[in-house]
């Protein structure tokens, strides 16, 4: 993995031009002093330097496209469109992390990308540990992202005091000291730190007796994935590709819309899941199919096959 210095891009950004375009010329430069069999972008404007290296080098290029395009999204930034458009058309292949973003990737670019699942660490996020006394949510979501949708949640949690007084939802604490405050003035709401090292983090997991997330545009939701891996079922939006990963009611629940009221039957609904013996080896069961193990596995496939291709030898 190259790290590069990236060069200040805030008039760029000003200006509403597409984002990291400063950094084109680092990557490309890094690239033509390596030594490397493929070149591997995770932004469009990367990929575009990794295109132009494959096409000096006869080297294969990959993108691996993280979001879901759309109509509004590839044209809320100046140029954005032609980037994409010209990673895409420059890399060997493209990838992304759901069925949903395949799709919405033909619809709106025409071009066939391949799903490759992001894979969870099933040594880290383990079942071993006990769980909180009282009933309680984990949300993993970054609260100052609105698409997340937390305040929905901690009005859909309130409902669920109703019928359970001593449950508790943990979230993480925002970066907007405001926000912090207003999501902790809740009753049964906690506010935690967020955490990098990923025991620290499964352990939050192991803790909650259900994890939630009510995001939309999610191209995925790995932590939803964790949490199943932790042996604990999820709730999640039924929206974009979170229903690819809560595709059976042994796990999780979804709910529809921005209505409250639903979502507070989903948490219910999981809440009940947690009495059933069964629930967390179907849970750790339906991790097992995105283990890093499996990630890796693809991923080496598909570059074995481009270098085949390009008549490279690894």
């Amino acid at each position: 993995m190259i790290r590069n210095w990236r060069p200040s891009d805030r008039r760029l950004m000003a200006r509403r031009f597409e984002e990291h375009l400063t950094q084109v010329p680092l990557s490309y430069r890094s690239l033509v002093r390596g030594r490397y069999d493929v070149a591997h972008a995770v932004f469009p404007t990367d990929a575009l330097a990794a295109a132009r290296w494959g096409g000096h080098t006869g080297r294969p290029s990959v993108l691996s496209y993280m979001g879901i395009p759309d109509h509004a999204g590839l044209r809320s930034h100046r140029g954005r469109l032609r980037v994409t458009r010209a990673a895409v058309a420059g890399c060997d292949a493209v990838t992304v992390l759901s069925k949903t973003s395949r799709d919405a990737f033909w619809r709106w670019l025409g071009f066939e990308a391949r799903v490759i699942h992001p894979g969870v660490n099933l040594d880290a996020f383990h079942p071993e540990g006990e769980r909180a006394e009282a009933p309680t949510f984990f949300c993993a979501a970054v609260p100052d992202e609105p698409r997340k949708r937390v305040p929905l949640l901690v009005a859909a949690f309130a409902r669920v005091r109703r019928e359970h007084p001593a449950a508790r939802l943990v979230l993480l604490r925002p970066r907007d000291p405001r926000l912090a405050r207003e999501l902790a003035s809740h009753e049964g709401v906690e506010l935690v730190d967020p955490v990098e090292d990923l025991r620290a983090l499964a352990e939050l997991y192991r803790r909650s007796w259900v994890s939630v997330l009510p995001s939309l545009k999610d191209s995925f939701g790995i932590v939803l994935i964790e949490s199943l891996a932790c042996g604990r079922p999820v709730v999640a939006s039924n929206a974009d590709a979170l229903p690819e990963v809560v595709d059976r009611d042994t796990i999780g629940r979804l709910f529809d819309g921005e209505d409250e009221r639903a979502l507070a039957d989903a948490l219910l609904g999981a809440l009940e899941l947690c009495g059933d013996p069964r629930t967390v080896a179907a849970c750790r069961e339906r991790a097992r199919e995105f283990s890093s193990e499996l990630f890796v596995q693809a991923y080496t496939e598909l570059y074995e096959e481009l270098l085949t291709e390009r008549g490279c030898a690894a």
